[in-house]
Parts: C-alpha cells; structure tokens; sequence
C-alpha cells in the first residue's frame, strides 16, 4: 500500500522538454515511474527519447491525459509559468498535481490554491518547492533519488527536501510507505495533516515521522490533528532551533515573527501529545527504531 502515488499511476511531466524537465523525467524512469509522455505547446505533436524511452509531447495536460489515461502530472515549468501551469492541471482535473518548481511567487501560488478549491479540489496538488512523492518500489513522482530506501512501515511527510533524503537514508534498513516532501512556502497544496490522515487510513503504514522547520503554525496544527485522530505511533523533527528572529531561512515560509513559528515551541507542542522530538535527524531515527522495534 502507499498514499496518492502506487504502481498504477501514470505520470505525464510538464516542462518534460526543458533541462530540468528532461533530467528528472530520465531519473523517475530509471526508478520505476511509469511515465507516459510530457506537456509543451510549442512541442505538441513531437516525440522526445529520454532515457531510452520515446515519450509523446501533448499541448495541453488535458490532451495528454485523453490520449495516455494519465492521472499524475509533475511540473517542472519555470517560476514566472509555474502558476498556470498549476491551474492547466486543475482544469483537466488530474487527480494528482505535482509542483517541483522553487521560487513560484505567492500570489500565484494562493490564486492557484483558491481556484483548486473553487474547482472542489478534485486535483491534489503537492508543493510548490518540493521534492515530490515517492512510494518505494512502486513509483517516483518527483526529484527525490529512488535508491535511498526500499518498501517498509514508515510513512514520512516533510516540509524539507535534504532532510527527506536524509530521513530516507537514515531509515533506508526499515523502508517506507511513502515519503512525501509538502515543500516550505507559505502557501501549499497539501499539508502535514493531509499526510497525517492519509497514512493513519494506510494499512501498511505502521509508524510515521513527522519533520518541520520553523515559520507558520503547520507544525502546532498538525500536534492538535495528531491528539485526536492519529492513532498510530509519530516521532518528529523540527529544523531551525537556532534561526535568527526575522531572517528567511532557506525556504520562503521558514521565518521567525517575534515568538510565532519557533522550533522550540513547535517542539513543545508535538511533546504535549506524545510525539517524542527528536534533536537532530539521526536522534529522531533512533527513535523510529525504537518504535517499530516494539510494533
């Protein structure tokens, strides 16, 4: 079992031409992923070989999907077009959107993120400014590396790319249902507590690790959705114990305002609920060790 991505997806890239397109498209097709073609208007009607394959380019994603039956979409499309591209997912309804692209501006970002709702959110969109999903052993939508970790109990959600790779390798000897980075930005498609609600209804996931970083109230939100709907067990890790206050750290939503969105109180509030925190990245996996050593 696995959350939003299996071996039965069928993943078409948007911006599959361009460099970073063309890379990762190379890099999920030699991890598994089932990729049935890419998006570019002024591409539509070629044919590109990536990694061996000859994948078809499609003008529209409601083309690709008509003509390949694809119901995964991951958008490497550049900041100033990664918007619409959102939204040209949202139309065509795709069941899953994936936003890979850094540095898409916030308006574009909420716009993107009030229209899907307006839609009725029939689109799950992950990011923007992130690694994607990856269900080991079943499919790869994104740029996280497929061979850090293999099939396993743990579910991950992350608001960090690195420490999701980390995360991974640390635990690499256990596995993972799925692991799936939501990204940093202020405003994203889906949540700590999507996830959260998501692996507690997967049978396979039997544990889950939870990492955050400072800015926002995603993490206290998540502490509050754990204490009354997550029955199996959550370790967590919270980035940025010594940030200044007032300084953006590395993703655009990890800023400190006086005492709101700091570690330690995002810390506090996962140890009021039982959620043992971890002080590094390692400690946190000696702690998921230890929970799945007396499953």
């Amino acid at each position: 079992m696995a959350i939003y991505l299996n071996s039965d997806s069928r993943i078409i890239v948007q911006g599959m031409t361009g460099a970073e397109g063309q890379k990762h498209t190379a890099r999920m097709l030699a991890g598994g992923s089932n990729i049935v073609g890419g998006v570019n208007p002024r591409k539509a009607g070629e044919t590109v070989n990536i990694g061996g394959k000859d994948l078809p380019v499609f003008g529209t994603v409601a083309d690709a999907m008509a003509a390949t039956g694809a119901n995964v979409s991951v958008i490497f499309v550049p900041p100033a077009f990664a918007g619409a591209a959102i939204v040209e997912a949202i139309d065509a309804e795709i069941p899953l959107a994936v936003a890979i692209t850094e540095g898409i501006p916030v308006h574009d970002s909420a716009s993107a993120w009030a229209y899907n709702v307006e839609k009725g959110q029939k689109t799950r969109l992950i990011g923007p400014n992130c690694p994607g999903i990856i269900s080991p052993g079943q499919s790869n939508a994104g740029i996280t590396p497929s061979n850090i970790a293999g099939t396993g109990p743990i579910g991950l959600v992350s608001k960090s790319g690195t420490l999701t790779y980390q995360m991974m390798y640390e635990l690499r000897e256990i596995g993972f249902s799925t692991a799936i980075g939501i990204g940093g930005d202020p405003v994203i498609g889906t949540t700590h507590i999507d996830a959260l609600e998501a692996f507690e209804n997967d049978p396979e996931t039997k544990a889950i690790v939870l990492i955050g970083e400072i800015g926002g109230d995603s993490e206290e939100k998540a502490a509050a959705y754990i204490a009354k709907h997550v029955t199996k067990p959550v370790v967590a890790y919270v980035a940025g114990f010594t940030a200044p206050e007032g300084k953006t750290m590395g993703h655009a939503g990890a800023i400190v305002s006086g005492s709101a969105g700091t570690a330690q109180a995002k810390k506090e509030a996962f140890e009021a609920v039982g959620v043992k925190v971890g002080k590094t990245p390692s400690e946190t996996a000696e702690l998921m060790r230890g929970i799945i050593a007396n499953l």
